[in-house]
C-alpha cells in the first residue's frame, strides 16, 4: 500500500499532470505536494482548494440520497454524521467522491479519500487541458485513494 509520496508521484504520471497534492480540507494544509501549482505557491493552492472541497462536502445538496438522513424512531439512522457507513466503525466515506473544476487551460480534480478516521483529506491533481484525460484521472485517482495509507 503506497504512502503519500508514492501516491503523489503516481498521480504525476497521469497524462497532462502539472501538480499533485494531498490536502486536509479542514485545515487547508498540504500533507504532501509535487510539481507546480497555480500562482507558484502550493500552500496557497492547497488552502484555496480546501475551501472549495470543504464547502462542497458539507452541503447536503451534493450528498447521495439518504446520506445522513434520520429515519429511525429514535431519530438516528445508524450514521454518525461523519461517514457513509453504519455504526461509525467502518471506513469514513465523504459524501462527495470528487470535484472537477475546469478553466480555459487546465482541469483541477479533487478526489476525496476515505479513511478509517473522520475523513477530511483529498487528492488534488492539476492537469493541463490539452494533454489531460479527465476520465482516466478520475479512475486512477479513485484507485489511488483506495490504496493510500495515511498514518
Amino acid at each position: 500500500m503506497p504512502g503519500i509520496d508514492e501516491c503523489l508521484l503516481e498521480a504525476m504520471r497521469l497524462p497532462g499532470a502539472r501538480g499533485a497534492a494531498l490536502v486536509d480540507w479542514t485545515s487547508g494544509l498540504a500533507l504532501g505536494a509535487v510539481g507546480e501549482f497555480p500562482g507558484g505557491d502550493h500552500e496557497a493552492a492547497a488552502a484555496e482548494a480546501a475551501e472549495v472541497a470543504r464547502l462542497t462536502a458539507e452541503q447536503r445538496t451534493f450528498a447521495p440520497d439518504g446520506y445522513g438522513r434520520h429515519d429511525s424512531p429514535d431519530g438516528h439512522d445508524g450514521h454518525d454524521g461523519h461517514d457513509g457507513q453504519a455504526g461509525g466503525g467502518g471506513v469514513a466515506d465523504p459524501p462527495v467522491e470528487d470535484l472537477i473544476i475546469s478553466n480555459r487551460d487546465s482541469y483541477h480534480v479533487l478526489r476525496f479519500v476515505p479513511t478509517s478516521f473522520d475523513s477530511s483529506v483529498f487528492l488534488h491533481v492539476w492537469l493541463a487541458r490539452p494533454d489531460g484525460n479527465l476520465a482516466l484521472a478520475r479512475i486512477r485517482l479513485g484507485e489511488m485513494a483506495g490504496r493510500l495509507v495515511l498514518g
